[in-house]
């Protein structure tokens, strides 16, 4: 292979890599080891498009090479932050910055550090929070079968249907976003161990919003309380969705809902396992959830 070809070859590499593709699918595409590909990376660190001419030979070696390069792709793109010892789940530029220093002994400026992430074709993401007990079968199956049965069963009765949910201040709430692979949302698990004020909210498809706050634990009997505050006033018949939580299905609250009076006015239905973009506690605290069925 002559200088020229030789040098359109690492160039388009790079930018391949830049516009999102891993480092290794890359080398794979080109037909190059992926130490090779990562040594191209780092010419670019180094000194930009002319340090990847093939004629050009000898200079000062790139502070962090093809192998160490490799390695700080592989960490941010593939472990959590707190896998790590640090105390933030979302990788951020000063955050990546003090994992080069930890690793290789190399300061490097924020602007320094956001330029590394760049080259290798990352870029500050919002995260999607994702429970790792969710089922994403059973969650397609209620979306197609299940939820369009029940809208037309509330078009029979008259019924409003509202999404209901219980949040909290948690402790462990990572707001802003974090160092990914270009185009590829990343995800967060998290079993969300939380504690402080929780609310219990009800929300209808028309932006309707019902909610009440306790200080404490949301239970069956405070979710009793909700029921009959979401009746009062309303003339049209309820029909409220939410998870599968002990306290919502708890004995108290299915006798509750069978009563008579109460059958005429509301009906309460459930979720699959696990909806999207929910957590749970691990007994510090009551649940703490976020729902996207409402926009279905």
């Amino acid at each position: 292979m002559d200088h020229k070809t030789l040098t359109e070859l690492r160039v388009r590499a790079v930018q391949s890599v830049q516009a999102g593709e891993h480092p290794e699918r890359a080398a794979e595409i080109f037909g190059v080891r992926r130490v090779t590909m990562y040594g191209w990376l780092a010419r670019y660190r180094a000194g930009g498009r002319r340090a990847l001419n093939a004629q050009k030979r000898g200079g000062r070696p790139p502070k962090l090479d093809a192998r160490k390069l490799q390695w700080l792709y592989e960490t941010i793109t593939e472990k959590n932050p707190l896998q790590l010892q640090f105390t933030f789940a979302l990788w951020t530029a000063k955050m990546v910055g003090a994992l080069i220093k930890r690793k290789f002994g190399l300061s490097l400026s924020k602007a320094s550090v956001c330029r590394l992430l760049k080259q290798l074709g990352l870029t500050p993401q919002k995260p999607i929070w994702r429970a790792y007990q969710q089922q994403p079968k059973r969650i397609q199956q209620w979306l197609e079968k299940e939820y369009p049965r029940i809208r037309r069963l509330a078009r029979r009765h008259h019924a409003r249907i509202f999404f209901g949910d219980e949040a909290g201040i948690g402790s462990d709430h990572h707001a802003g976003r974090t160092w990914a692979i270009r185009g590829k949302t990343p995800v967060v698990s998290s079993a969300g161990a939380r504690f402080g004020l929780n609310v219990i909210s009800a929300v209808s498809a028309q932006g309707e919003f019902r909610f009440m706050t306790r200080p404490g634990r949301v239970g069956a009997k405070v979710f009793i309380e909700f029921i009959k505050r979401l009746l009062q006033g309303s003339e049209e018949m309820i029909f409220l969705i939410v998870d599968g939580h002990p306290a919502h299905k708890a004995r108290c609250v299915q006798r509750f809902i069978e009563q008579p009076q109460i059958r005429k006015r509301f009906r309460l239905f459930f979720l699959p396992p696990m909806p999207p973009n929910s957590t749970r506690t691990n007994g510090c605290g009551t649940i703490s959830k976020t729902t996207a069925w409402g926009a279905k």
